[in-house]
């Protein structure tokens, strides 16, 4: 597959706590950096995404007294997962893993920073209505396509990939770069929405021919 000077990679959320040892590993989270590696000369234009949560957050089950991780509320725009406290601002957990090296990445969005509101795309929060400002970004550089990695494929990766879609781009995931939860057949969900999304998953062999 051609890449070319209007296509982007966006990188998902690859910071320590989300990698094996953090307060919310996804299993086998490290193991995307070689391929990411391998993946990342080919792009031109790069941008990365960064959870960057207050410590009291309205997503943490910490912040809701008898509620577990895992389990779900209700919130002002919908239901809610509670996690175990991940990805606090000034910490080491929030930090991107030190072997990511991604240092060409023109942007990095930083999202879930509103305490009462999750994000797990890199476009909007879970209200639906609060853009990151990525959208706007990426249609003022004239990008047309846009390839996911990272972390979670069924979470951040998903999300973000289907607004995409919805906004207009022609959008792929680098199916091997990514790495998910699995919570709930949250996989089968996300893949089922892909398909009637038009979002177009690729194997690593698919995308470096």
């Amino acid at each position: 597959m051609q890449i070319g000077p209007r296509d982007v990679l966006i990188v998902l959320d690859v910071q320590n706590d989300f990698c094996p040892g953090g307060a919310l590993a996804v299993a086998e989270g490290d193991s995307i950096l070689p391929v990411l590696h391998r993946i990342e000369p080919r792009f031109e234009h790069i941008v990365l995404t960064q959870d960057w949560h207050p410590a009291n957050h309205s997503s943490f089950a910490a912040t809701h007294p008898g509620k577990a991780p895992f389990t779900e509320v209700d919130c002002s725009y919908g239901p809610q997962t509670l996690w175990p406290t991940h990805c606090v601002q000034g910490t080491r957990g929030a930090e991107f893993h030190p072997q990511l090296g991604m240092d060409r990445a023109e942007l990095i969005v930083r999202k879930g920073f509103h305490t009462a509101i999750d994000s797990y795309s890199a476009f909007f929060e879970n209200d639906r209505k609060t853009p990151t400002g990525l959208a706007g970004y990426l249609n003022e550089r004239r990008f047309q396509r846009a390839f996911f990695a990272g972390l979670a494929y069924d979470f951040c990766v998903g999300f973000s990939a289907l607004d995409a879609a919805e906004l207009g781009f022609e959008t792929f995931v680098l199916r091997e770069a990514c790495r998910a939860i699995d919570l709930q057949d949250s996989v089968a969900r996300m893949e089922a929405a892909f398909a009637q999304a038009g979002v177009v998953v690729l194997e690593t062999a698919q995308f470096m021919s």
